[in-house]
């Protein structure tokens, strides 16, 4: 089975075909504000919404109302536990060696809303590889997002090429 672009992994065990999405959440302090950052960066939709937890997904991949397809990251607010426990300590340093990274067909427009967004840069965009071949030959970004994570925008694999 093959896999959809960014959205599905397959594992083979023995006979058994396992499907396998990742859906990566992140502890924010204001779950509103970053839905409305991550919306606006990289052309996201809701589809939860609210104070303490949010599901942002491709609006041309999620077709159901409750389903995971097309999830592309979850929001939730440190200050609330539900049901789990808290899901971190607001007083450590977050994120520390986790990097958010997506790829986007429409870089230029991408730096552009970044820009817009006032978002704190960490890297311009760049080609990595710096020059020749040997790598992905895709240009890339890197910012932070109102909470401090580190985020990366990239364009498709070969675009620099």
């Amino acid at each position: 089975m093959p896999a959809s672009r960014g959205s599905r992994c397959h594992a083979v065990h023995g006979d058994t075909v396992v499907a396998m999405r990742p859906q990566p959440l992140l502890v924010v302090r204001d779950v509103e504000a970053s839905s409305r950052f991550y919306q606006a960066l990289l052309g996201c939709k809701s589809a939860h919404g609210g104070r303490e937890y949010e599901r942002l997904v491709d609006p041309a991949l999620h077709r159901t109302e409750y389903g995971s397809d097309g999830l592309l990251l979850q929001l939730h607010a440190w200050e609330v536990d539900h049901h789990h426990g808290r899901m971190g300590d607001p007083e450590l340093p977050l994120g520390n060696g986790v990097l958010l990274w997506f790829e986007v067909d429409d870089f230029d427009a991408a730096v552009a809303r970044a820009t817009t967004l006032g978002a704190t840069i960490v890297m311009p965009p760049h080609r990595n590889p710096p020059e020749g071949d040997g790598g992905p030959n895709h240009r890339e970004l890197w910012l932070r997002d109102p909470d401090g994570y580190l985020v990366v925008l990239a364009s498709p694999d070969g675009e620099a090429a």
